[in-house]
């Protein structure tokens, strides 16, 4: 039996979120053995969205593969380089013509190829194609590739990501929830082999309010004004999963979740 390790790693948020990515990630993999990285990057550039240098920056880190969300737009130079990295990923359920890609198939030490998907949520959300046909479309294209397909579905409401774990159960190897910043604690492999957690949680400053100054969202909060988000600095840690999965069937063996704090 051919196992492959994949590390998920949940939001980046800004550069407190990247230096623990940069500091931790490389004895996660070899205590792990882990044989492919895959991370979240909508909020790695001071919270909103993704410049071609943090992307380049993470790449250095020894992540394989981005995915995002509804915030991949926020940098509006994003548009000039989404298209440049096959790995950086953006919702699949995009409507037809938006740039970037929102699947993708990469080698792993294993021998045997890795995919991932990339999809957004609706309730609470942007109004955007249905992703459960989106995943539908996308897992026929890369069974061709592939039985270990890996979904980031980026979303809102709890209940819509249960349900695409349910969906989607016996068909990818996990359903893994990212954006809402908040590790869940239901980390499970359903009936038919397919792992799933409702959210990943966040990789950044932890003494927040998501990833955000305190007192700035406290004040929003209150007085219902306007005012900008600032990236927190204190208690850094790195949250995500640790997947092992049977490449021969897809299906999943093991899920760990993550909590690794920085040294301060």
């Amino acid at each position: 039996m051919t196992v492959a390790k994949i590390l998920f790693i949940g939001d980046i948020v800004g550069k407190p979120g990247r230096v623990a990515v940069r500091e931790l990630l490389p004895a996660l993999i070899e205590d792990y053995r882990i044989d492919l990285v895959v991370a979240n990057c909508e909020n790695a550039a001071a919270g909103f969205g993704v410049t071609r240098d943090i992307v380049e920056e993470l790449f250095r880190s020894r992540v394989d593969v981005l995915t995002s969300g509804n915030h991949i737009w926020d940098k509006k130079e994003v548009l000039e380089f989404v298209e440049d990295y096959e790995t950086l990923l953006r919702p699949a359920n995009y409507p037809d013509g938006v740039p970037g890609f929102g699947s993708v198939v990469v080698p792993s030490p294993t021998g045997s190829p890795i995919g991932v998907i990339n999809l957004a949520g609706r309730v609470f959300m942007h109004s955007l194609d249905c992703p459960f046909r989106s995943a539908e479309k996308e897992i026929e294209k890369l069974k061709k590739n592939t039985s270990t397909i890996v979904v980031d579905m980026h979303a809102e409401a709890t209940s819509e990501k249960q349900a695409l774990g349910w969906f989607l159960d016996g068909r990818v190897s996990a359903v893994l929830g990212t954006h809402t910043h908040v590790q869940t604690a239901d980390e499970r492999i359903l009936p038919n082999g397919t792992a799933y957690i409702t959210d990943l949680g966040m990789t950044g400053p932890f003494d927040s309010i998501i990833g955000t100054r305190k007192d700035v969202v406290l004040e929003r909060f209150l007085r219902n004004m306007p005012n900008k988000f600032d990236v927190a600095r204190g208690d850094v840690r790195l949250q995500g999963i640790v997947l092992g999965v049977d490449q021969a069937s897809g299906k999943a063996l093991e899920i760990e979740r993550l909590n690794v704090r920085m040294q301060a």
